[in-house]
């Protein structure tokens, strides 16, 4: 693990290293065809379990992933498995958005579930990614924090989203901003984030790819409290609103989960803003479910980095077909079953690659040189998706209470992180 991801989670490495020296047993791991043995593994089954932010202090949930990722499974499954053997899929565990729990989630997995891979980790804090790390765990999930970048055993199923010095960022958001706003050419932006590592990163991120793109990038902080959502959002209304030598940006990029983003854009649009409004967390018709909600996300442009649900292909059809199967019954799309699913379907796709003999071994020897192309995240590349993400991405608006395409799926050049 890289030096400047250590210094980032100096707090998190200390509870790790007291808490995480016992090394997990191979114990209930079965012979695989060539004679080697693998943590979970059975002749015709492979434990895969999930870590989940289901509930949270500030009420904003991600149980959907879980969902996403049985979807993903059961067709998996229900086409006869991986060379012969079935997903045992667990579920997933809780973590209440919590480093502790966190850490606790990924050590009941491991030492007493004997889960083969994690997939999919979905959370905002990830104190259990050195403990994954070390016992060389295969994890998959959305690569929008920094532990998804770098590690051997970490997959983001859409790259690394935050890389580290060395990498590439994607241009998806502000590339497609520009059809929205008719170019960057002349035009301001204020970002902010949370005050934890993940809106660091976020900041440092897209300061950096916003300015590359031709955008005078006049606010970018990390300040706005990660443990409880402000009643207040003056202080930050009044920078932001004025951060344009005195004026308001031409749009408001806001790195924040919902709760926050419903604060933060009721606040500016009180105060009379008339720019754009995007986030990359908005796109959930469950949120449309009260008015409230609906007037406050009202306009706003989310940034996905898959393919939208409105758009149609034979893939997002399938998907569709899944999660309704999953379900039981038909239910409203949200990003939360995509993050679950595509991290499943990522997993799946590279120990197919791994043949019949499945170990921790010949899975990540699999892994390197994995690639393959037009998928809902577009073209998925390995080893690289460790230091760089896929590139892909759309923006949608919410707009009287449907979600349009705004700027449809495309992919674009990266840009060197530094």
């Amino acid at each position: 693990m890289s030096r400047s991801f250590r210094t980032i989670t100096a707090a998190v490495a200390a509870l790790l290293l007291a808490t995480s020296c016992n090394s997990a047993s191979d114990s209930g791991s079965s012979k695989g065809a060539g004679g080697g043995s693998a943590r979970g593994v059975t002749g015709d089954s492979i434990k895969v379990g999930g870590i989940v932010s289901m509930t949270t202090a500030s009420g904003y949930s991600k149980k959907d992933t879980d969902l996403g990722a049985k979807a993903r499974f059961d067709r998996a499954n229900a086409e006869g498995g991986v060379h012969g053997r079935k997903i045992d899929y667990l579920g997933a565990e809780d973590d209440g958005q919590d480093p502790g729990k966190n850490l606790a989630a990924a050590r009941k997995l491991v030492q007493r579930e004997k889960v083969f891979a994690i997939a999919p980790m979905s959370s905002v804090t990830f104190s259990g990614a050195d403990f994954l790390q070390e016992q060389k765990v295969p994890t998959f999930g959305w690569g929008t924090i920094p532990p998804f970048c770098g590690p051997t055993y970490m997959y983001g199923f859409g790259g690394c989203m935050v890389p580290m010095p060395g990498g590439t960022i994607t241009q998806s958001w502000p590339e497609g901003l520009k059809k929205v706003m008719g170019g960057a050419k002349g035009r301001s932006v204020a970002i902010l984030a949370n005050d934890n590592d993940a809106g660091t990163f976020a900041v440092r991120t897209y300061k950096q790819s916003f300015a590359a793109a031709g955008y005078e990038v006049t606010y970018a902080k990390s300040t706005v409290p990660a443990t409880s959502v402000p009643s207040d959002w003056s202080a930050y209304t009044k920078e932001i609103l004025r951060s344009d030598g005195g004026r308001a940006p031409d749009a408001v990029v806001s790195v924040m989960q919902t709760p926050y983003n419903i604060g933060l854009f009721t606040a500016v649009k009180r105060a009379g803003f008339k720019g754009v409004l995007t986030d990359p967390t908005d796109y959930d018709p469950g949120l449309l479910a009260k008015s409230a909600t609906r007037k406050a996300l009202d306009g706003v442009h989310v940034l996905l980095s898959f393919q939208p649900f409105e758009q149609e292909s034979e893939d997002m059809r399938r998907f569709k077909a899944d999660i309704r199967k999953a379900a039981g019954e038909e239910v409203p799309l949200n990003m939360h079953m995509m993050t679950g699913y595509m991290s499943a379907d990522l997993f799946l796709a590279i120990a197919e690659k791994a043949g019949k003999d499945l170990t921790v071994a010949s899975f990540q020897k699999a892994a390197d040189g994995y690639s393959d192309t037009g998928t809902m995240v577009g073209d998925r590349r390995l080893p690289e998706g460790r230091k760089e993400a896929f590139g892909c991405g759309a923006l949608v608006q919410l707009k009287g209470g449907t979600y349009t395409v705004s700027s449809p799926f495309e992919c674009y050049e990266p840009i060197p992180f530094k």
